[in-house]
């Protein structure tokens, strides 16, 4: 992996920390190690939940390294083309297999690349003075790695344009008020808040966890009946698997028996 993160794990929790100063930009080895720890909580029945923040209290994520495309490092024509990793640009944005929830832990501000990889994410914890923004327009670009295909299906089209088109940021308690982000802290009750997420996350069970991000993916545009057709006829190996699982009759059985559920994962 790249020198530029850090991965712990704390039980069921992977936690990543992008550390690249000055602004935690996103070249292809750090892509591609990013990419490596993603794959790592979706292949390792261990974990359960990832986090991922930024080092320091100023960026989070300042998205793509500029230097390194200018630098010829990295291609802007057909840039996908690239070997970024598994999961594309940033290990993340197109990591469809990926059923285990990431929470972003915002510690600063998420531009372009940045936006794009909390917007990946399943759960966003924002502190205060975090801002949201996408300034590729000045620069001849689009935000074609999950901005343009997330954020109008999150915010009110005006506002989604607003962000695309005109560049404008968004600050933390305005993304909460759109209900973008999950919640605003202050900077010091960042990290406790999102790992306390992620350790309630992990004491659920494993299946019914993973069921709900497979689901949502396999049903995602269609209509509520079609969307119940899918569910019962479609290919969902996980919520499958949750059916007929002992974890789901140990939840019940607990539940009946007023005590805490013991999940094994089967």
């Amino acid at each position: 992996m790249s020198e530029h993160i850090h991965v712990s794990r704390d039980g069921g929790v992977l936690e990543i920390v992008i550390d690249k100063p000055k602004a935690n930009a996103i070249d292809i080895k750090l892509s591609r190690a990013l990419g490596e720890a993603l794959v790592m909580l979706r292949d390792d029945p261990g974990l359960m939940v990832g986090i991922i923040t930024g080092a320091g209290d100023r960026i989070f994520c300042a998205g793509w390294d500029l230097k390194a495309v200018e630098a010829g490092e990295m291609s802007l024509d057909n840039w996908w083309e690239d070997d970024y990793g598994p999961g594309g640009f940033a290990g993340i944005t197109e990591l469809w297999n990926l059923n285990k929830p990431v929470i972003a832990a915002l510690n600063g501000i998420a531009l372009g690349g940045g936006f794009e990889i909390a917007l990946a994410c399943d759960l966003i914890i924002a502190a205060e003075h975090a801002e949201l923004g996408l300034p590729e327009m000045p620069l001849g670009i689009v935000p074609d790695a999950g901005a343009i295909q997330r954020l109008p299906r999150r915010l009110p089209y005006n506002k989604a344009m607003e962000m695309l088109l005109l560049g404008e940021r968004m600050g933390a308690a305005e993304a909460a008020s759109y209900g973008l982000i999950n919640a605003v802290v202050s900077l010091e009750q960042l990290m406790p808040t999102a790992r306390d997420w992620a350790q309630r996350l992990a004491g659920v069970a494993p299946l019914a966890l993973q069921s709900v991000k497979e689901i949502l993916r396999a049903i995602e545009g269609d209509t509520v009946q079609s969307a119940f057709d899918t569910m019962r006829t479609g290919d969902l190996p996980i919520y499958r698997a949750l059916l007929g699982s002992e974890d789901a009759q140990e939840g019940i059985s607990a539940f009946v028996e007023k005590r805490k559920a013991d999940f094994k994962g089967r």
